[in-house]
């Protein structure tokens, strides 16, 4: 069996009266139609992860972000089709308020949630996962996890 690491998980927040984060509705046409989702996306051939990870938050959102943290944890999920486990890095990232989101083919719609909204949207429990992680150390002052921020 192989183990992959060639996918990235980002969360996207702003703050608006409070934290809100960005969730993107997969398109009817895509594998897990009409999904709601961070970004995700492939790390390409000798491209660093949080580079990837900016990359498909422009692409996909056409957001520029100037702040990116390493969340702790890694999400995974096993490919059956293929005989192979995933090891996804998370990423965080912050948002100008005063930006507009353009989502890519991809996706639908997309819609910016308060946290109880946000988690009941998503089907993964990696993916909630994630979210209480990022959502513990936004709302949190003394949170118990340190997030790395990687400089851009």
């Amino acid at each position: 069996m192989l183990i992959d690491a060639k996918l990235i998980e980002v969360h996207i927040y702003r703050e608006n009266c409070g934290i809100e984060y960005l969730l993107l509705k997969r398109s009817p046409s895509e594998i897990y139609p009409l999904l709601w989702q961070m970004v995700t996306g492939k790390i390409k051939h000798d491209e660093k992860a949080h580079t990837a990870a900016l990359r498909e938050v422009k692409e996909e959102t056409n957001l520029d972000i100037s702040d990116i943290w390493v969340v702790p944890n890694i999400n995974s999920f096993y490919d059956w089709t293929k005989e192979y486990i995933s090891l996804v890095p998370v990423f965080l990232v912050k948002a100008d308020m005063n930006q507009e989101v353009k989502i890519s083919d991809e996706h639908s719609e997309f819609a910016w949630l308060r946290f109880e909204d946000a988690i009941n949207r998503f089907a993964w429990p990696g993916q909630k996962k994630s979210l209480e992680i990022i959502d513990d150390f936004l709302v949190k002052e003394a949170s118990a996890f340190q997030f790395n921020k990687i400089k851009i």
